[in-house]
């Protein structure tokens, strides 16, 4: 991510008047187990951050450092998460947007403006309600966005770890829920445990 670029959308929010302007983004809305946790970040407008990057690109040890220093950095932080079981009772899109509105609502102080990753603001129960721009691969393009996806990453995968304790016959600590190789062997040995989302399993 090149650090000239990282801040464009925050100025221009900013210029439009916007005091707080959040980042907001969502992890998880692939695996088949776990949550999807959305991570939101008011960070002061040129906070450096070195490596600062989309979650996707990073090592878990640098996601791990960067979680920290956005902690210690931002105005406001929150994660929030919504439960397998919500999942299938809805849909996923509705699941990431409500993640999303979850952590937003708990930023104290609120923003004034979000910046979404991604191209839908909308599932179909459910629609963000904080004033906001969706951006396309904004967590490449957005600081505050990619702390958010940061943010929402290291805590989810923090929690399939507590969840391979709990349940250590599907090995979550090395693949996270998602559906590799793995998981779907375990699956078919062990069947699904109360955080699998079942809406997803039809492969099985």
């Amino acid at each position: 991510m090149s650090e000239g670029d990282l801040w464009a959308l925050e100025r221009e929010a900013a210029a439009a008047g916007c005091v707080r302007v959040c980042g907001c983004d969502e992890a998880g809305a692939g695996p088949l187990a776990g949550p999807v946790y959305a991570g939101a970040v008011i960070l002061p407008l040129g906070t450096e951050l070195p490596g600062l990057d989309d979650s996707k690109k990073l090592t878990p040890k640098k996601r791990e450092r960067l979680f920290e220093q956005i902690q210690a950095a931002a105005l406001a932080w929150a994660v929030a998460r919504v439960e397998a079981a919500e999942i299938d009772e809805t849909d996923i899109l509705s699941a990431r947007m409500k993640a999303m509105q979850l952590a937003m609502d708990q930023l104290e102080p609120g923003p004034d403006f979000a910046l979404i990753d991604g191209a839908k603001d909308c599932g179909r129960s459910f629609a963000l309600t904080t004033p906001h721009r969706t951006v396309v691969k904004g967590d490449s393009l957005s600081a505050s966005i990619a702390a958010a996806s940061i943010l929402a990453k290291v805590s989810r995968d923090r929690y399939m770890v507590e969840m391979a304790r709990r349940y250590p016959q599907y090995a979550f600590e090395r693949h996270k829920g998602y559906g590799t190789k793995l998981h779907y062997e375990r699956l078919r040995a062990y069947g699904p445990c109360p955080i699998h989302r079942r809406s997803f399993l039809k492969n099985l």
